[in-house]
């Protein structure tokens, strides 16, 4: 029996569930080696794009399986759940903001910890492709996911050579300078307005690129995503954020299991 590792607060988002390039199995795998007392779900939980242009039954148990994961955290943790509708789950529109049980679905929000304000929101306000020409949106998407096949194959020839994961989809976005710079316009963007709010950070997702930052003063935290770089922000009891990835505590959890398997060693002073 393995013990859970304790964060006040966990958020995830970018999971593309429904999507054949989610890594569904790993963010579950994640979800039951934690515990927490809030769980935010920061948009694009499910992608509601990819389902409706190739329907339902592209839902598979393992995607469910998710959300019964998270059933358990509430039932045996008290963990509430905050679930901010992304553009790919847009369809939650029609329901936020709605509370339930232990659960609120909402557009966005304001998190308040350790005397600091978080703006939380997924961030596709600021992506007018997304928010205004949806149709535009979806042909990149279509594009995004020929990547992520790429991604893919290129990842199964590692494994195979012992190798392990590399996000081949993220260094090339990485290196591409119109990308680069939509980045950093986007997280400029989103700065100003947690400054706007009066906010001391905003925590965001969308872009699928994890950072753990300040701007001005303000910080900037984006969860990254569980289709290339595998990765969740946790905060300690102090406060404290930092950016997980998935490959990494997998490494961890070996070294120990690793640790706990060596023989005991006593020595008799003589």
């Amino acid at each position: 029996m393995h013990l859970r590792t304790y964060y006040p607060t966990v958020v995830l988002s970018d999971i593309h569930l429904g999507s054949p390039h989610s890594k569904t199995e790993e963010v579950s795998s994640f979800l039951k080696s934690i515990n927490c007392d809030r769980l935010i779900l920061n948009g694009d939980i499910i992608d509601g794009w990819h389902l409706q242009k190739t329907g339902l039954h592209k839902w598979k148990p393992k995607h469910t399986e998710f959300f019964k994961v998270i059933m358990k955290m509430m039932e045996k943790f008290g963990t509430e759940v905050i679930y901010v509708r992304g553009n790919h789950d847009d369809f939650l529109d029609a329901l936020a903001p709605l509370n339930f049980y232990n659960v609120r679905i909402v557009k966005d929000c304001i998190y308040e910890s350790h005397g600091k304000r978080y703006y939380v929101t997924h961030g596709d306000v600021f992506d007018t492709v997304t928010t205004q020409m949806k149709w535009l949106a979806m042909l990149g998407d279509t594009g995004y996911s020929f990547l992520l096949w790429l991604n893919k194959v290129y990842n199964a020839r590692r494994m195979k050579q012992g190798k392990p994961y590399y996000s081949l989809s993220q260094s090339i976005k990485n290196k591409v300078k119109s990308a680069v710079s939509y980045i950093c316009n986007y997280e400029a963007e989103l700065v100003q307005l947690a400054r706007a709010k009066k906010c001391n950070g905003v925590i965001c997702g969308h872009i699928h690129h994890p950072a753990n930052a300040y701007y001005d003063g303000i910080h900037y935290l984006n969860s990254g995503d569980w289709v290339e770089t595998l990765s969740a922000l946790t905060e300690d009891e102090e406060g404290n954020w930092t950016v997980r990835y998935f490959d990494q505590m997998l490494l961890n959890k070996v070294e120990e299991e690793e640790d706990l398997q060596q023989p005991l060693q006593i020595t008799i002073a003589s």
